[in-house]
């Protein structure tokens, strides 16, 4: 009884080695297959031009003068002579303020002037006839000096009041009111017929100058050592763009480079003055700030997704001549944008690789899905489209199979799965004669979610299944017929 026990035990030990094998043998094939299969990758050529190196900021447009025009003198605001949002020149009257009360005062000073003229004119004829008495000693000298004086008091009261009509006459012209600069007024802040005042702190309408523009943005600080002696050279170009980056709003010089550094957030500022007759730019708009620093000549540029970076440093992969990866290292000067110039380890013309890195190594077989631009626009044809025939995720499938893991040769086992050689599970690659459970049903009978079997075949979780019908024209639901469980 002891030694059939051992036996036993043995026999059913063979049995699972045996079983192992038979496992093992395909998965390794199946792993073989599929590093021997090429990986689709796109690709753009590393082309020799010229390269305009910009350094990029954020920032908001800034009127180049703003003014608010407020009144000058006390009143009642009798006229606005302007429309909001109009275009106004320099001492163009803008609103009009009752000047009855500052011609009467106008008048009072004038008639105050009329007054000590006369007085004057008089005082002169008496001081000239005591100056002819006091020289026949016929008057006493003191008479003399107070004739004097008297023609110098009203000759000083003549003077008070002509300084009087121009104060008149000034605050008579402040009852207009002008624009001081050329601009665009805003929205009116006051209406007619209100009492304004000199003091009145929102006044009358703000009018901003938007031609030239200013633009003020900031850039880190660690530019600051490349841009000064930039800004020596001669001027320097700065343009603008939207929030999104993608609409050119103008272009204009550096004006200024702010005398400090921001401590808190490591910036400096800068200004730019724009030219800007279609206003284009507005007063606080956000934009984006482009200052371009040099030019690199004749610089060897690939897309920028092509770098990658490693334990030694930046690496491209490249296509060698026999359609396999290549680790090639490089040095990168500038990234700027979509693009990265090169100063060493690749020549015009290399076909780096732009998609699919992240599945590559060293001397792997590869397959030319699409060739890029060296911009690094993806052109026509989507990210990760691969060659005709198939959509894949991982790699290319066979003729006529769309897989998730890539296809394999007739009669591979799936290394997902534990199922016998007849039957294939559905998640990795059917046999040749059978087609993909989600692109319709073989002739012969399939389980859509298990897989397909041959008539008889004993299913490796639920036993034998029977045959199926035909799956309609819409595709396998993986419905079974009535009366049918799918259990022995």
């Amino acid at each position: 009884m002891r030694l059939r026990t051992l036996m036993g035990k043995s026999l059913l030990l063979g049995l699972v080695a045996l079983a192992g094998c038979a496992k093992s043998q395909p998965a390794a094939t199946s792993a073989e297959a599929a590093a021997a299969r090429p990986i689709s990758v796109s690709v753009a050529p590393a082309v020799r031009r010229d390269v305009p190196i910009y350094l990029d900021g954020l920032g908001s447009v800034a009127a180049w003068k703003t003014v608010t025009v407020r009144a000058q003198v006390d009143g009642r605001l009798d006229k606005v002579r302007f429309r909001e949002g109009q275009q106004v020149r320099r001492g163009e009257v803008l609103a009009e303020i009752d000047p009855r009360p500052f011609l009467a005062q106008l008048h009072q000073a004038e008639g105050a002037l009329a007054r000590d003229s006369a007085m004057l004119r008089n005082n002169r004829l008496n001081l000239e006839r005591y100056t002819n008495l006091r020289k026949q000693d016929l008057i006493a000298q003191q008479q003399a000096d107070d004739q004097q004086a008297a023609v110098d008091q009203y000759a000083g009261a003549v003077s008070v009041d002509q300084a009087q009509i121009e104060n008149a006459r000034l605050q008579l012209g402040y009852a207009q009111i002008t624009s001081p600069i050329d601009g665009v007024t805003g929205v009116r802040l006051i209406d007619e017929g209100n009492l304004v005042h000199a003091g009145d702190p929102g006044g009358l309408v703000v009018v901003t100058q938007l031609d030239p523009i200013a633009v003020l943005f900031t850039l880190p600080e660690d530019d600051l050592p490349r841009l000064l002696p930039r800004q020596k050279q001669g001027p320097v170009t700065i343009e603008a763009y939207n929030r999104e980056g993608d609409v050119h709003l103008g272009t204009g010089e550096l004006v200024v480079i702010d005398n400090q550094i921001n401590q808190s957030t490591a910036t400096v500022r800068l200004k730019a003055a724009f030219p800007n007759p279609e206003h284009k730019l507005w007063p606080n708009q956000f934009v984006k700030a482009r200052l371009l620093l040099e030019t690199r000549k004749s610089a060897i540029v690939i897309p920028a997704v092509a770098v990658q970076r490693g334990p030694k440093g930046t690496f491209v992969y490249t296509v060698s001549a026999d359609q396999t990866a290549a680790q090639q290292p490089v040095e990168v000067a500038e990234i700027t944008g979509p693009e990265a110039v090169i100063t060493k380890g690749l020549g015009e013309g290399a076909s780096v690789i732009t998609e699919g890195q992240n599945q590559l190594r060293p001397g792997a077989p590869v397959a030319v899905a699409r060739s890029g631009r060296s911009s690094g626009d993806r052109p026509g044809g989507g990210q990760g489209a691969g060659p005709p025939g198939g959509k894949t995720h991982g790699g290319s499938d066979s003729a006529g199979a769309r897989t998730r893991g890539g296809s394999e040769p007739s009669g591979a086992r799936d290394v997902r799965g534990d199922s016998p050689a007849a039957a294939k599970d559905a998640r990795g690659d059917s046999p040749a004669a059978a087609k993909d459970a989600r692109g319709g049903s073989p002739a012969a009978t399939k389980d859509a979610r298990g897989g397909s079997a041959a008539p008889g075949a004993v299913d490796a979780h639920h036993g034998p299944e029977p045959v199926a019908p035909k799956d309609t024209a819409a595709g396998a639901t993986g419905q079974r017929p009535p009366g049918a469980t799918g259990r022995p």
